[in-house]
């Protein structure tokens, strides 16, 4: 029996490439990664040259509102609270009530007051009439009494030529001189009476000046009453929501005691703190991007509004004093305000506080 001899097939080995093909490959991937390099970097600098290098930003800014403390004009007990925390108010909404009721006697005191002022000017305006009547009557008795004591002179002086003539008797001339003598001093004492009335009249004027300077100071207390009346209600100045309430039933405050904040969320504004260096091309009216932490990467639009009058440092509470000792340059930051277009679906969720990103071009307008 034949013995197939077993057959054994090797496989040729894969020709390789040849090494010039390889070369050309990887030059040609070298100069298209070079072209894309150069491309990117070309890109990059003219961005940089046309926009890039007139972008300043900064991340130390923060949300800011001006919010209003609401604090008591008058003393007392809190009896009455309105509102509650983080509630939204509009403008002249009844907060809380301090208790009204030493107020409303203070103020029927001093109402009553002016009425008795009111009540005195009426007497003294009657009192003056009926004086000026008494001096219109002094006046016509005053001319009666001129007028008799002018016939007794003439008569006391015919009785005078007919005693001397033998006419009449000295008796009868005597009795005519004392006639002028008592209508003389009649005359004497009616002028004096008007004198007296007359003055009187200005006596009671006076007196009506008097009282009426005590009505203007009591209407002042009647308006002060009132005012501190009005003050134990206290009500919003704007719109916006509660903070800070610190106001309790039953508690005693005293003028000028904190008692909660309005935080208008609606006027958001925004305060980014540059440094002095990045301030040489900023001006007013500049389009910002901003950016909102706790917003993630939604960006804001806004303009540089105004810059403050000086750097943080100077309204620090104990400001630097680089005059003494050794001097160490530090760049100062200046507050800038800027304000926001805040979109309709954002508002309400931008809070006095949050932190920000800002970039504001700086380019020269077209």
């Amino acid at each position: 029996m034949a013995v197939m001899e077993e057959e054994h097939f090797v496989a040729a080995p894969l020709a390789k490439p040849p090494v010039s093909r390889q070369r050309s490959a990887m030059r040609t991937g070298l100069k298209i990664g070079a072209g894309l390099l150069i491309a990117v970097a070309l890109y990059t600098g003219v961005h940089w040259f046309v926009y890039g290098r007139f972008i300043e930003s900064t991340d130390d800014a923060y949300l800011r509102a001006d919010l209003v403390t609401i604090a008591p004009r008058v003393s007392g007990y809190v009896d009455q609270i309105y509102v509650t925390e983080n509630q939204s108010v509009r403008t002249g909404q009844a907060l809380l009530r301090i208790d009204p009721r030493n107020y409303r006697d203070s103020l029927s005191q001093q109402s009553a007051a002016v009425d008795g002022r009111i009540a005195d000017i009426k007497a003294l305006e009657r009192q003056i009439e009926q004086q000026e009547a008494a001096v219109t009557q002094s006046r016509a008795q005053l001319q009666g009494a001129q007028a008799n004591a002018a016939f007794a002179e003439s008569e006391a002086e015919r009785f005078k030529r007919l005693r001397d003539e033998g006419a009449e008797t000295d008796e009868r001339y005597a009795q005519a001189v004392n006639e002028q003598n008592q209508t003389r001093a009649s005359a004497l004492a009616a002028s004096a009476s008007l004198r007296v009335a007359e003055r009187q009249i200005a006596t009671l004027r006076s007196q009506l000046g008097q009282v009426r300077a005590q009505l203007e100071s009591a209407r002042a207390a009647a308006n002060t009453a009132k005012a501190n009346l009005d003050d134990t209600l206290l009500r919003a100045s704007i719109d916006g929501r509660v903070g800070d309430d610190s106001a309790r039933l039953g508690q005693f405050v005293q003028p000028g005691t904190r008692l909660m904040s309005i935080v208008p969320v609606a006027q958001i504004y925004l305060v980014a703190n540059f440094k002095e260096t990045q301030l040489r091309r900023m001006r007013i009216g500049q389009p910002a991007r901003i950016r909102i932490d706790a917003l993630g990467d939604g960006d804001l639009k806004g303009r540089v509004a105004s810059f403050a009058p000086g750097t943080g440092a100077q309204f620090a509470l104990l400001p630097p004093e680089n005059a003494t000792g050794n001097f160490i340059k530090i760049v100062q930051r200046v507050p800038v305000r800027l304000s926001l277009q805040v979109p309709r679906a954002l508002e309400g969720r931008l809070l006095p506080g949050l932190s920000a990103t800002v970039w504001i071009d700086t380019s020269p307008s077209p």
